[in-house]
């Protein structure tokens, strides 16, 4: 009874007489019935128990062996090919799986499928569908053009043109090798032929060379799109630069209904964070929430980055605490993160807590720790970590390592110190980091200095405007009109200044303003409520700092000038239209002034609103006439 109702024994018989089934083969069963993504571990067993029953012999059983060995994520090369060189008279499908085998990407050697298709020739045997599949997945992960056209060929003469699998394999491997026309030759050939995953191959070609206005004509024909469609549309957006794009395309799918992959959650939260747009943050956060999808490392780690990005830290540590998982890049990111909101005391803390779990940090943690050191201003520890980074974990220090260390040291006053590293440094000179020593020298009055390194930082790059303000600025800290007016004309007929911006999202958009704008459509109400922050923060005592002014003109004029820069500008239009209890975020592209960080402060007190601005450098946290960087930036 229990022989003839088992399945795997009825196969079985075919072979072995019924009469003579002994105990050994009776455990065979057991191989026939292997999960459906076994360990290799499970694999050997099933294979023991096939040399112990007698039947290594059996071609039908080691090819089953080899086909199990092939959907494994890791291919022992080494056991595959002993498995099938035991195989007396190889069947097409034992030819197909040890093929499938060697094609996989991470076996270092897809092209020996191919020498292996020859041999399967030699042997008069002939190949079926799946053989040029797996063939063409090789020659796919080789970039193998010139072995796949001659693949192409065969399929062709052998009769197997008209295979969907077939052709979806034909795209996707002239996509690999960069030959999207071939792929649209194919995909063109024959229209009846054609699945999702024809259509998605195709996309996911033309997203790839860069070609988004023709995959967005050929998305919007597809009748039927599954998650990988979107996938690639939204992938293809971020991967174009067209970041609002791709959000906006996320969002469609989101109201049609569909459950995003991992893959298309990544995407559209690394956009978002790159935009600064915290509405959108929000809305795949939610969405995440809403189709319980498990807060995977990868999902975690970008969350984490977003909301950093945000100025939203206590978000992200929050998010931090509560993932289940984390790896490396997860510890990094959070580092990293709190060293840009000027948590060190956090972050050497957070190290300390990384080396304890058993990780070993990398080039980036130290990027982190160093750069928590700089903006805190604390040069032992800054030290400490330098050495720590050489000595015990035999890091070579590169440019932003450096940085680091040149901005903390020069800040500190330490130029001198600064200087000898940046003169003993083993990687090339980055002009930048002569750059921090001229801002330096403008913090502590070295004209001379500044002046010798401000000329030899316009020789090394004549077309960099900073270069040219941040000299003028010395020499108008000193009141050298002259050389501020020499320099200035040096600038402008040599470089092209970059106009600085604060963006602000409010109302469902993001509204960009410039020093002294005059183009929003809000503008009256903007400088209505400019001058009564004014009157306001004069009441409390303000005194305009009119130094980072460069020309020679009356005190009134610098302070008109100081008064309507970008980041005013947008603070005006923040408390115009949000709620009293909102946070007001701001990015800039520029490092904030002296006056507006001073301004900003006393902003955040009389109107009891927190602000946070993002500039060049690094966040700024106003609440209560505080600044989480403590003056120090």
């Amino acid at each position: 009874m229990f022989i003839s109702k088992t399945k795997p024994l009825r196969c079985l018989t075919k072979h072995i007489s019924k009469f003579h089934l002994s105990t050994a083969l009776f455990h065979t069963w057991h191989f026939l019935s292997l999960p459906s993504s076994p360990s290799l571990t499970q694999i050997k067993q099933a294979h023991a128990r096939i040399l112990v029953s007698g039947l290594a012999a059996d071609a039908r059983f080691m090819g089953h062996l080899l086909a199990h060995l092939s959907l494994s994520d890791s291919v022992p090369l080494g056991y595959c090919k002993s498995i099938f060189r035991a195989i007396s008279f190889p069947s097409v499908f034992a030819f197909n799986n040890m093929i499938r085998c060697l094609a996989k990407g991470n076996s270092n050697s897809p092209l020996q499928s191919l020498a292996l298709y020859s041999s399967m020739q030699r042997g008069y045997l002939k190949p079926n569908n799946y053989t040029f599949t797996f063939l063409l997945q090789a020659c796919s992960f080789a970039s193998a053009n010139t072995e796949g056209i001659q693949v192409h060929t065969h399929v062709m003469k052998l009769g197997f043109g008209n295979d969907v699998f077939i052709r979806n394999a034909l795209i996707h491997l002239y996509c690999a090798c960069s030959r999207v026309e071939n792929s649209k030759r194919v995909f063109e050939e024959d229209a009846l032929c054609r699945d999702v995953v024809t259509w998605n191959s195709m996309l996911a070609a033309l997203v790839r060379s860069g070609q988004i206005s023709v995959a967005e004509r050929m998305f919007v024909e597809m009748l039927d799109k599954d998650v990988i469609s979107w996938s690639t549309m939204i992938t293809g957006y971020v991967q174009n630069g067209l970041l609002k794009k791709g959000l906006e395309c996320f969002n469609e799918m989101r109201e049609k209904g569909i459950k995003p992959n991992e893959a298309i959650l990544v995407t559209a939260l690394s956009a978002s964070a790159q935009l600064g747009l915290i509405s959108y943050g929000r809305l795949i956060h939610s969405t995440i929430e809403s189709v319980n999808f498990p807060l995977t490392v990868p999902v975690g780690t970008t969350l984490i980055d977003m909301y950093a990005k945000y100025g939203c830290i206590e978000q992200s540590k929050f998010l931090f605490n509560c993932m289940p998982k984390k790896d490396i890049c997860t510890w990094n990111v959070m580092i990293c993160g709190l060293a840009l909101h000027c948590h060190a005391k956090q972050v050497l803390a957070l190290f300390q807590s990384f080396i304890s779990e058993g990780f070993s940090p990398v080039n980036i943690t130290f990027i982190g720790v160093l750069n928590a050191c700089s903006r805190a201003g604390m040069v032992s520890e800054g030290r400490h970590y330098f050495k720590l980074m050489t000595n015990d974990y035999g890091i070579q220090p590169e440019m932003e390592h450096y940085g680091c260390m040149v901005d903390l040291l020069a800040r500190a006053g330490l130029i001198d110190e600064a200087a000898q590293l940046i003169e003993t440094m083993v990687v090339p000179l980055d002009p930048v980091l002569w750059s921090t020593l001229l801002g330096a020298c403008k913090i502590y009055g070295l004209v001379e200095m500044g002046e010798n390194i401000g000329n030899k930082l316009i020789q090394l790059d004549p077309n960099r405007d900073g270069h040219y303000v941040q000299l003028a600025r010395i020499y108008a800290k000193a009141r050298k009109w002259e050389d501020v007016v020499r320099v200035r004309r040096l600038m402008a007929e040599r470089t092209r200044k970059i106009a600085g911006w604060s963006l602000i999202e409010a109302q469902g958009r993001v509204h960009r303003f410039f020093a002294g704008d005059r183009e929003h459509e809000r503008c009256y109400d903007i400088y209505k409520m400019l001058e009564s922050i004014g009157l306001r923060v004069a009441e409390a005592g303000y005194l305009p700092n009119i130094s980072p002014v460069l020309h020679d003109i009356g005190e009134e004029e610098k302070e008109n000038a100081i008064k309507e820069h970008s980041e005013r500008l947008a603070i005006a239009f923040g408390i115009l239209v949000t709620e009293v209890r909102d946070c007001i975020r701001i990015v800039k592209n520029l490092r904030v002034c002296e006056d507006c960080h001073e301004v900003t402060k006393i902003i955040s007190r009389i109107f009891k609103r927190e602000i946070i601005v993002r500039d060049g450098s690094r966040f700024h946290h106003f609440k209560e006439g505080k600044c989480s960087c403590l003056d120090y930036w």
